[in-house]
This record gives structure tokens, sequence and C-alpha cells, in this order.
């Protein structure tokens, strides 16, 4: 079976004093936690839509998926960890607990603030994650990127060619993710940035996925502002 997680723990910090997490906040008429669960809502390849979230935000989260996808028999909104891999290992739990776990379940991971993933990129990282186990979703870097060991002097430039971008969805097989996490020492797990690396750090192979330069993530109030123009660009467009 193919199951999709929405990582909605994160409060926002970085977005400045807002009311609510930055999930939460309105992208035109809706939330942006709400765009990002409809993109795989519709997509009837997935068994269940996991959204996880903080525990005191679960009733808010459950309230607006019933105003805004009242339909939304597939999704189930529950509480997500303390750090983005505890929080996945939290989804993956509800499915062994619910369905149990087959050699072929996949479990496609997004970030709740990423509301312009493509129906393209969902079908590339489900056929990608069935065929190779892990994949990941990354854009070329177009920047120079700048390595700085102290955060004062220049330590290393590395060749911008062989530089991604990372984005989401990360997939993956379910029963070699957990089974992956578990023998990461406590040293390994505390320098995990994402799932993707538990996969390296074992010497597993991780796919690449072309992501899109329009698959943002809505981290600062700028990014708001951005992803409002590419939402009024895409209605006008249609």
């Amino acid at each position: 079976m193919i199951f999709a997680a929405i990582l909605a723990g994160g409060v926002g910090k970085r977005m400045g004093q807002t009311e609510k997490p930055k999930q939460f906040l309105k992208l035109g008429t809706k939330p942006i936690i709400i765009h990002t669960i409809e993109k795989f809502y519709v997509n009837s390849r997935f068994e269940k839509v996991i959204v996880l979230t903080p525990s005191e935000w679960i009733n808010y989260t459950k309230s607006l998926v019933e105003e805004y996808i009242p339909d939304g028999d597939n999704i189930v909104v529950i509480e997500g960890g303390l750090e983005r891999n505890d929080t996945i290992m939290a989804a993956i739990d509800y499915i062994e607990n619910n369905y149990g776990l087959n050699e072929d379940d996949i479990i496609l991971t997004h970030d709740s603030v990423r509301p312009f993933v493509s129906h393209r990129i969902i079908e590339d990282n489900i056929e990608t994650a069935l065929k190779y186990d892990a994949c990941d979703t990354v854009f070329p870097a177009s920047d120079t990127i700048v390595e700085s060991r102290d955060g004062k002097k220049i330590t290393n430039m590395p060749n911008r060619t062989f530089m991604y971008q990372g984005q989401t969805p990360q997939s993956f097989n379910i029963l070699k993710l957990k089974k992956f996490f578990n023998e990461l020492t406590e040293e390994e797990k505390s320098i995990l940035t994402d799932a993707a690396k538990i996969f390296v750090l074992k010497g597993q192979d991780v796919k690449l996925v072309k992501g899109d330069v329009t698959n943002i993530k809505i981290t600062y109030l700028y990014d708001l502002k951005v992803a409002n123009s590419i939402l009024d660009n895409n209605l006008n467009r249609d």
C-alpha cells in the first residue's frame, strides 16, 4: 500500500510574530496546510493521508479538514514527534497498528508548507520508491554554494554542477526505513537532518526525483508573498 505523511510539526519561529504556526496561515482563501493536503487527497493511489501535528493543534487541524475537505475519509490527523524523523516514525507506527506492514509498502513524506508540489512530482516519487526503495526530490542549485566551518570565513566552495537543493516529498520503503532507523546509533540520530540521510548512513542508494522551482517551502513572510503570487498566477492561467 501507499501512504502519505504530511509533516506539520513546526511552530514557524522564522515566520515572526504570527498567531498560529505557519502551516495554518492563509494562502489565498485557504490555509497553507489544506492546499498541501489536497494535492495528496485527490490521488486515489494513497490508502491514507496522515497529517502529523503537535498535540495542541490536532483538534484545530481536524476542524480545518472537516471544513475544507468534508469528504476526506482517507485523511487522518495524529500527533507527531519532537523531531522530524520522530514524526515520520509516528506515521509508520500508525500504519503498522492499523494496516500491518508489507514488503512493498511505501510512504511519501512531505512538508506541510510546500503547497505547490505537482502531481508529476508525487507520481514520480511513488514510482521511484516502489522500484528503488528510497528517493529524494531535488532541484539543481542555481547559486554558488559556500561552506564555512566557523561562520566567519570560507572553508570550501564545492562544484555547483554536483549540488542540488533538497525539496520534498522524500519517499521510502516503509519496512526498510523503520529497520535502518532502529539500527542507527544515538550519535547518528543526532546528526540527522532528514529521512533520506538514514539510507545514506546505511550505505543505501537514494535516487533523485526532479523537483520544480515552484515547489517552494514557505518559511518566511516573504515566502508567503511569493506563494500568493504563484497562486494568483496559477488561478489566472486556469
